[in-house]
């Protein structure tokens, strides 16, 4: 077999010790295969049950985050003295999730008491206020008499603004959690919840703010008798946001709030706009979901509209009633998202051709001049970043320069290198900033592009990370086709929900011979084939279908999943490399 795979990768399987696994195949009743796959992560124990339970959720006090208790107070304040309060919060999906949670969760809390709180949400437009809780946003806020603002997933870094609004007289509370080590939270905040702060010692630093907004409802409806049933209703959201923001699923809460939610999900029972947006993403008819289904088809979805219009639409869809206004804001959805679609596939292939060769440690590639399908949208950069990284396997940033000659660009690192950090050694470059380790965004003058991208290159290899010669990828464990028995996979699902800090266990198949090869899809990328009778999927395979169709045994890396297909659930691998 050849050193390098057939995507240039090496490989290497884990070695799990022997008695872990004996102990966690007794303890939680699972296959020696299962229990290999499970053995080699942090988070399992032998005295822990594997699935999600609301009792994490709830055993978590939300007190103990910083903050908390002043928060609340402040919010039951608000609503006694009928004050007017405003919702802030990024655009992104966990943003426009936070939004939904909050206002639900205040409105109820208002209605209890026998108010009737005055509640509005602002969701900042990208194309003109840009990210975060902008200088204008404050000033709105003075001028429109609001006396409390809550910020989810900005306002951390937006210490200016924040400031502001506390001089017009109105009060911010912060729900944040893109705070980079060393910083400090704003001063001139009323509170701030943000578990990563200094002092906080709430065990879960891993919170998307869809996450908080979840905390802060649990805190806020204490002693409301329907406080569990809108949790679990909350849980459908923070699930959605959570796996979109790739935040940490190793931790036992965030892998409750998103196996929950998806319980939720699946179980149905959901607004008319949710209902939708479920149809529209053809997830209606699932059995159940898995977090892949959250990150690859109502992620986008939700994405489209702040990525392309603003994210007004989704908002109004999932709090919608009127079958006529659900029906006109889930196909305005569905068609920003085939616009999405297009624009990223242009977008990828400029954007691909710009790559230097040999490529540097970290890339940075930009454009102005208009596509097959539009412009270098900034609104995709992100997405486009993505995928670039994948191929590259190395940290990208694309930016989009627009007709006044700023760069607004996002940034996709790999887990070694911090993406804010990155951009931190380059400050005296940009204009704006921010984010987390593995997704930032930045703006600069488009003058400025050439010596950004040498500073970020310079600065990955000076941080010891320079462009890897040959990716690694790492198996679970070895297997032969005929363990993956339907039992079995189910049985390694219980290990979910997959995603950052638990990814979807990786199987290597040794010496297999790939039977009944044909490709599939639309543009014909992707490959089907039988692995010992078992099927099997490799989704942009194509390139690869030659040496398949070769008829000599190779190794395979695949992920087992269950297929559901008009009412048919069977075994399918899903192939992620090959070598010979």
């Amino acid at each position: 077999m050849s050193l390098l795979s057939w995507t240039g990768r090496r490989w290497s399987v884990a070695d799990p010790d022997p008695a872990r696994v004996e102990a966690l195949a007794a303890a939680h009743a699972i296959p020696p295969l299962a229990a290999r796959c499970l053995a080699g992560r942090a988070w399992p124990s032998a005295d822990r049950p594997l699935e999600a339970d609301l009792g994490v959720v709830l055993d978590h006090d939300p007190f103990g985050i910083l903050g908390m208790a002043r928060g609340v107070d402040r919010i039951q304040r608000a609503i006694r003295e009928r004050e007017r309060v405003l919702v802030v919060t990024d655009y992104d999906v966990d943003g426009t999730t936070s939004s939904l949670i909050l206002q639900a969760a205040l409105q109820r809390a208002g209605g209890r008491t026998g108010f009737t709180p005055q509640i509005d949400a602002h969701i900042p437009d990208r194309f003109v206020e840009g990210y975060g809780f902008s200088l204008s946003a404050a000033r709105r806020a003075v001028q429109d008499g609001v006396q409390l603002v809550i910020t989810a997933d900005i306002g951390v870094r937006d210490h200016e603004a924040v400031a502001l609004a506390r001089e017009g007289g109105v009060d911010v509370l912060v729900c944040d959690h893109h705070l980079p080590d060393g910083e400090r939270v704003p001063d001139a905040a009323h509170a701030v919840l943000c578990p990563p702060q200094a002092g906080c010692g709430y065990p879960n630093k891993a919170l998307a703010a869809c996450g908080l907004a979840l905390k802060l409802s649990q805190a806020l409806l204490q002693g409301d008798p329907q406080r569990e049933s809108m949790l679990r209703s909350f849980l459908k959201l923070a699930a959605i946001g959570t796996v979109a923001d790739v935040v940490d699923l190793s931790t036992p809460e965030n892998r409750a709030i998103v196996g929950l939610g998806l319980q939720e999900l699946s179980r149905g029972a959901h607004s008319p706009g949710l209902a939708a947006l479920l149809h529209r993403a053809g997830l209606h008819e699932r059995p159940s979901l898995g977090a892949s289904d959250l990150g690859f088809e109502l992620g986008p979805r939700i994405n489209a509209a702040g990525r392309l219009t603003h994210a007004n639409t989704i908002v109004q869809l999932l709090q919608a009633r009127d079958p006529a206004e659900v029906m006109r804001l889930a196909d305005d959805v569905e068609a920003q998202n085939q616009r999405r679609r297009g624009l990223q596939r242009a977008l990828e292939g400029a954007a691909g051709a710009r790559v230097p060769h040999p490529p540097p440690a970290f890339v940075l590639v930009w454009g102005d001049e208009d596509l097959e399908n539009g412009p270098w949208h900034r609104g995709i950069v992100g997405i486009v970043a993505a995928r670039l990284r994948d191929r590259l396997h190395r940290p990208v940033a694309v930016a989009a320069v627009d007709d006044q000659g700023i760069a607004r660009g996002s940034i996709r690192s790999t887990p070694e290198v911090h993406a804010v950090d990155a951009l931190e050694s380059a400050r005296g470059l940009l204009l704006r900033f921010g984010g987390h380790q593995i997704a930032a965004g930045f703006s600069a003058p488009a003058a400025h592009l050439p010596a950004l991208a040498e500073a970020l290159a310079d600065w990955a290899t000076r941080a010891g990370h320079p462009a890897p010669a040959a990716p690694a990828r790492e198996a679970d464990t070895t297997a032969r086709p005929a363990e993956l028995s339907r039992a079995t996979v189910e049985a390694i699902h219980r290990i979910g929900p997959f995603g950052k800090g638990n990814p979807s266990p990786v199987i290597q198949l040794t010496g297999v011979t790939p039977r009944e090869i044909s490709a599939m899809g639309a543009d014909r990328s992707h490959l089907r084939f039988t692995v010992d009778g078992v099927p099997a999927v490799w989704f942009g395979g194509a390139e690869h279908l030659g040496r398949l169709r070769a008829g000599l045994p190779v190794d395979l890396l695949v992920e087992a999943d269950i297929n559901h297909f008009r009412g048919r659930s069977t075994v399918q691998l899903r192939v992620q490399d090959a070598r010979s």
